[in-house]
């Protein structure tokens, strides 16, 4: 076990930041935190790595944060800004030299797409390759646990998959991968484990997979209805395919419904004489047990206070 938490709790004044996580990560793993904004992510990974006070139980490496040797972690907060006017290579150069065994600069440059920019000015590299000078800071270590708070946040889709690739090697090789993210197909995609957030409360945590088929809900077809077609009758005509029929807004839903039944729904609607104007297959994902678990958990304003005030009070 390389993370094991046990009733992680954060509290500023009145406001509960995190209300008793706990959770663990097995080596050369993935997991994925994900949750709204305000939900107490980056507290939590704050709490995990010893860089905010907490209550609770935290074990990195087999020892609490303030024990743990340093040189096996790698750590990329949501905010991390580096000198402006250093290159990319100078920056790896400089944050390696803070560790008694670097990868070398050139090597870390590659992993991350940077080669062709490695001397350029970081304040003059777009978004995104900042980001990805950021990520290579975290990996200039080859830490045994690497901690990334939104890692790809401003990078764009194809060097997303790259970032992605690298972390998948990482993982192969050995590395313990935490990260948060809002993208939902990077959790679904590179996690092993993931666990959902909200109003600092971890809702949910098992494989994508797993969390899909309990809280996904099932296949539908959405059929928007021409105005002038009765949606009982389109109901009535349907009712007999799939699991569960409704409709709201014109939109026929039918619930359960495989992708060989569709054309069984389209006959139905022709023989009752429904009209339609456009249908969509949708089958749930990973972003259908976000939405469903977070709309059944509530939103609350009270984790979003409590990490501006985590902002405010961490140097």
């Amino acid at each position: 076990m390389v993370l094991n938490a046990e009733n992680v709790r954060r509290e500023y004044g009145d406001t509960v930041a995190l209300d008793g996580v706990s959770l663990s990560v097995d080596r050369g793993t993935v997991f994925a935190l994900i949750g709204p904004n305000g939900a107490g992510k980056t507290t939590l990974i704050r709490s995990l790595t010893g860089t905010t006070e907490y209550e609770g139980t935290v074990e990195l490496l087999g020892a609490p944060p303030e024990q743990t040797d340093t040189q096996q972690i790698g750590l990329l907060p949501q905010s991390f800004a580096p000198p402006e006017r250093l290159t990319a290579r100078e920056l790896i150069e400089y944050y390696g030299g803070l560790y008694d065994d670097a990868r070398s600069p050139t090597a870390v440059l590659d992993d991350v797409g940077l080669t062709d920019a490695a001397d350029t000015w970081y304040e003059s590299l777009s978004g995104g390759q900042q980001r990805r000078v950021c990520v290579g800071i975290a990996l200039v270590n080859d830490p045994e646990l690497l901690v990334l708070d939104e890692p790809t946040t401003g990078i764009d889709p194809a060097g997303r998959r790259d970032l992605w690739r690298l972390l998948e090697r990482l993982t192969d090789d050995g590395t313990t991968v935490v990260l948060t993210t809002h993208y939902m197909e990077e959790a679904e995609y590179l996690a092993d484990t993931v666990g959902l957030l909200a109003d600092g409360s971890l809702v949910a945590t098992g494989p994508p997979q797993t969390l899909i088929e309990e809280y996904g809900g099932a296949n539908r077809l959405e059929v928007e209805l021409a105005k002038s077609v009765d949606p009982g009758e389109a109901e009535r005509a349907t009712e007999p395919i799939g699991t569960g029929v409704e409709t709201a807004d014109r939109t026929l839903t039918i619930r359960g419904v495989t992708p060989r039944a569709i054309g069984d729904v389209l006959d139905a609607l022709d023989d009752a004489g429904v009209d339609y104007d456009a249908l969509s297959w949708q089958q749930p994902d990973l972003e259908s047990v976000y939405l469903t678990l977070t709309e059944s958990s509530g939103s609350t304003d009270t984790a979003t206070r409590a990490n501006r005030m985590e902002e405010i009070t961490t140097p």
